[in-house]
């Protein structure tokens, strides 16, 4: 099991490792939090956003939460969201979901959650994607499948919501075009895929 103290040997090995091959790596740093792009995604230990995309520290800004829900009412998420566009001027804003997430997989299954009150509420929002595609996952027979849709379903959800948010009309409104994208992120070989999202009404 890595203790705490087990974290701090890493972390020093880390820092002294980049210092060795670039022993200006951290003052430059300080300067250039000037990302290109904005990722929401899964809080996963998993999908560790700027590994997957081969991206070092300063270029990605990030918000994770189970199950990638942009949700109205978050202001975690949505503050992450404005100080990306209207502060560091981020204009690709990208929704990246995964296969195996156990958000998903707690709704396809209906687990019961009653002792993670905090998590069964949190993915309110997930069970009424599950909702309205109800017939297209009930025809999927095998569960790993039916589980794998309801991810993309999740992604392009959350993307359209992203997309109708106010922080994105704002934007539209001062002339700033804003890009969303939706992904997906496969455990299995560790590839994204950029699926199709609709036009956003």
């Amino acid at each position: 099991m890595t203790t705490l103290d087990d974290l701090f040997a890493r972390n020093r090995a880390w820092s002294e490792g980049l210092r060795k091959e670039d022993p200006e790596f951290f003052e430059r740093l300080c300067g250039i939090q000037h990302p290109q792009f904005l990722w929401i995604g899964c809080a996963d230990s998993r999908v560790p956003a700027n590994e997957i995309v081969g991206l070092p520290p300063g270029e990605l800004f990030v918000h994770r939460n189970v199950a990638n829900l942009v949700v109205a009412g978050d202001p975690n998420c949505f503050g992450v969201v404005q100080y990306a566009v209207e502060v560091l001027n981020v204009r690709q804003l990208i929704v990246c979901g995964h296969y195996g997430c156990g958000g998903v997989r707690a709704v396809i299954e209906t687990m019961p959650l009653g002792r993670l009150a905090h998590v069964d509420r949190w993915l309110t929002p997930l069970r009424h994607v599950a909702a309205a595609h109800g017939a297209e996952l009930a025809a999927i027979a095998d569960i790993d499948a039916r589980a794998d849709r309801l991810c993309e379903l999740n992604v392009l959800e959350q993307a359209r919501r992203l997309g109708t948010s106010d922080v994105v009309k704002n934007a539209a409104s001062r002339g700033v075009e804003v890009q969303i994208h939706a992904l997906i992120y496969d455990l299995r070989d560790g590839l994204l895929q950029n699926l199709q999202l609709p036009s956003i009404r």
